[in-house]
């Protein structure tokens, strides 16, 4: 079966993983049908492969409630784990953080003058939601609020939240504060990933402060039966119920968002048939391929004149269960000409079940090739005309056997 050229000059190595006797099904038979999720804007997304699974609206703005904290507790976290705070650090409580400006919120009740760690401060935010604790510790990594909030958009871009955009550290209704369900999605992988101890704080199911004890809100934590350890919920009138959990199974792990539920009732049990259901028809594997497949690539003008090339974002994909066996793949890559950079992307990795991609991965340059001086060029000057000649001929001829 021929595929669509990557471009032009692409050429295509064709690796087939699919048993010649077995015909494939259609892809409304492989690909399950999501459940029906009584919210406006949702997602289900892959950890290992940040695949999307299934959603609706993923990229619609959506007022983020209290999972603004979820981008406090990032930056917070990176910021000890370079070194710039320390857990232990204790914090005085200003009149801005003070709990009273807050009437009416969730908050950890702190009193002017107090000094707090910036680990109670930190699970005050997690899991009592205290929109107290968010201005405390903005002000301790930034000095004020307006830099913290400069810190936490740097880091969605960093992230690769393209639509989302912060005001405030806590999440109060703001009219340009805006998030994504994708770009939320993206933030807990990222989360999980970087700041593996940070998030662990997630599934703490309560915190006492001053006498006063919390529960954490996420009532999914008390579920037995899924395995849900994070991450965080959110409501305001604006921005109605918010749920984003994640959960493990058998070494898969799944990410769900939720926005804009009628209830807390509603965005739990939407949340857990999500995630469910992704347990139940989806997995994440490694295809089988050897690495001698991906052969070094021919780079123009270059010194050397080839390439190793590496996939990136690791070599996993998500797949419906029980179609392993009719994954197909094809390796792409155009002409490149030097210099390239390492970790440039030269091609990529295009996975397909019955025709229907389901997943590509990006084709990465494992080291840097320079320009070769021009006298060593001279016989690329020569050759690659006369390759590119040979290349359209057999486009040509391709084409002609298509037709006939």
């Amino acid at each position: 079966m021929t595929r669509p050229s990557f471009s032009k000059y692409c050429r295509r190595l064709f690796f087939s993983v699919i048993a010649l006797a077995v015909i494939s099904p259609g892809y409304a038979e492989i690909h399950p049908t999501p459940p029906e999720i009584a919210a406006p804007s949702w997602i289900l997304m892959s950890y290992d492969t940040g695949q999307v699974i299934a959603g609706d609206n993923i990229h619609a703005p959506h007022a983020p409630a209290s999972l603004v904290k979820i981008m406090t507790s990032y930056v917070v976290g990176q910021e000890i784990k370079s070194g710039h705070i320390a857990s232990d650090d204790m914090v005085v409580i200003s009149e801005n953080a003070w709990g009273k400006k807050f009437p009416g919120s969730s908050k950890m009740f702190l009193n002017v003058g107090d000094q707090v760690s910036v680990d109670d401060l930190n699970r005050g935010v997690i899991i009592s939601s205290g929109n107290d604790a968010t201005v405390a510790l903005a002000e301790h990594v930034a000095g004020h609020q307006p830099a913290f909030i400069e810190m936490m958009n740097r880091y969605a871009e960093k992230v690769g939240m393209k639509d989302t955009f912060f005001t405030n550290p806590h999440g109060l209704d703001s009219e340009e504060q805006q998030i994504t369900a994708y770009d939320m999605a993206l933030l807990t992988k990222a989360l999980i990933s970087d700041l593996p101890n940070m998030y662990a704080l997630f599934k703490e199911k309560s915190f006492t402060f001053g006498k006063i004890k919390q529960g954490n809100r996420n009532a999914l934590l008390w579920d037995t039966t899924i395995k849900v350890d994070g991450v965080k919920t959110g409501y305001t009138q604006n921005a109605g119920y918010s749920l984003v959990s994640s959960a493990e199974l058998n070494g898969q792990r799944l990410i769900a968002v939720v926005l804009g539920t009628k209830s807390a009732t509603v965005r739990r049990n939407e949340s857990k048939k999500l995630l469910t259901w992704g347990f139940r028809f989806y997995q994440d594997i490694e295809p089988n391929f050897s690495k001698d497949e991906l052969l070094p690539l021919r780079v123009w003008y270059g010194s050397p004149s080839t390439v190793d090339v590496v996939i990136g974002s690791g070599g996993k994909v998500t797949i419906p269960r029980r179609q392993r066996k009719n994954v197909e793949y094809s390796i792409l890559y155009d002409n490149l000409e030097a210099p390239i950079s390492k970790d440039q992307e030269v091609g990529k990795v295009v996975w397909y079940i019955d025709d229907e991609v389901i997943a590509e991965k990006p084709l990465l340059a494992t080291q840097q090739v320079d320009k070769a001086p021009w006298y060593k060029s001279m016989i690329d000057v020569v050759w690659r005309p006369i390759n590119r000649w040979f290349s359209d001929q057999n486009e040509a001829l391709k084409a002609t056997a298509n037709q006939t």
